[in-house]
């Protein structure tokens, strides 16, 4: 018997029963009694690769992320391949988790991932370029898909203002985890995946504001979310960017943009007629001057920006009803 070796054998029938048993706890919640039988399950079987990785991914479940890391490296000292295992995705997870960047570099690099700078470069992993993509926050609860920027394989910005009921901002970094729960795809034929958030990595001191807005045309309202990208924060008319989705839907392969114009989305459960986070579907013709706009600008500028906004067209722009929500 090799106690500690690389070589693979058939687990206990113990083993076996210990592992359902603590999934089938963790699938209903039960965190500290499945870890209690998954730490018997490594007792019983240590020199096997799959008792430290369980034990990692529930520590990751947990939040626990100095456990999981540990679980995680002894997870990796016997696996009997080099490159491409989860076990070192969830490392990667733990490590960016703890700003661990040195282990965070060998775990991406050891899963296949290509990441710049030394290996033993303290600092975070910069310019993985590795594109946009949507996160699902709050996924446990009342979630919301927003868009984001990927800064490494386990973190994102978020790009989008979030909903005041989801509690986060614009601008706050997320930790994800590796797997897509659906896919979001582009008019232009582009297709994204979408992550499920983990927990709020780094928060942001940027405040969430609402404001209803009367701009006469689509440029007017156009003509604000970019003053506030000019000025370095942003602005998202609600009324049109907000679709309601059941679980289902949300987690399925959407398109990002239907439900504008003429063509009614089937997929999208909001009512029509109400702008906002109740509906947006209109037939295509109607613009509707009046328009619940998101706002992420701190309290110093925001009414400033509001107010230069209206100021360049007054005839066709005004505002109203402003109010920090998040």
């Amino acid at each position: 018997m090799r106690i500690f070796g690389k070589g693979r054998h058939r687990p206990s029938a113990s083993w076996r029963q210990a592992t359902d048993r603590a999934f089938t706890l963790i699938g209903d919640g039960r965190y500290e009694d499945a870890g209690a039988l998954l730490t018997r399950a490594a007792d019983l079987e240590p020199w096997l690769s799959e008792s430290w990785f369980n034990l990692a991914l529930l520590h990751k479940f947990r939040h626990d992320w100095e456990q999981a890391r540990t679980a995680g490296l002894r997870a990796v000292a016997l696996l009997d391949r080099d490159t491409g295992a989860p076990d070192w995705w969830n490392v990667g997870i733990a490590a960016t988790a703890l700003q661990d960047w040195p282990l965070a570099r060998r775990a991406w690099q050891a899963y296949g991932l290509r990441v710049p700078g030394a290996a033993n470069d303290s600092g975070e992993p910069l310019g993985m370029d590795l594109g946009s993509a949507a996160v699902r926050l709050s996924p446990e609860g009342e979630a919301e898909v927003v868009w984001g920027r990927r800064l490494d394989p386990a973190r994102i910005e978020v790009l989008s203002i979030p909903l005041p009921s989801s509690g986060r901002r614009w601008g706050e970094v997320v930790l994800h985890d590796g797997v897509p729960h659906g896919e979001r795809t582009t008019a232009a034929g582009h297709t994204y995946p979408v992550f499920d958030e983990i927990e709020l990595w780094a928060p942001s001191p940027v405040p969430t504001w609402v404001v209803l807005l009367e701009a006469a045309t689509e440029a007017d309202r156009d003509a604000l979310e970019q003053l506030a990208a000019d000025a370095g924060f942003a602005a998202e008319d609600w009324s049109s960017s907000v679709r309601l989705l059941c679980r289902m839907c949300s987690e399925s392969r959407m398109p990002s943009d239907e439900g504008d114009g003429e063509h009614l989305d089937p997929h999208d459960h909001s009512e029509p007629g109400h702008p906002g986070p109740l509906g947006h579907r209109t037939d295509g013709q109607l613009w509707v001057p009046e328009r619940e706009c998101g706002l992420a600008a701190p309290a110093a500028l925001v009414r400033g920006l509001l107010d230069g906004w209206v100021a360049d067209s007054p005839d066709s722009r005004d505002w109203r009803d402003l109010e920090e929500v998040c």
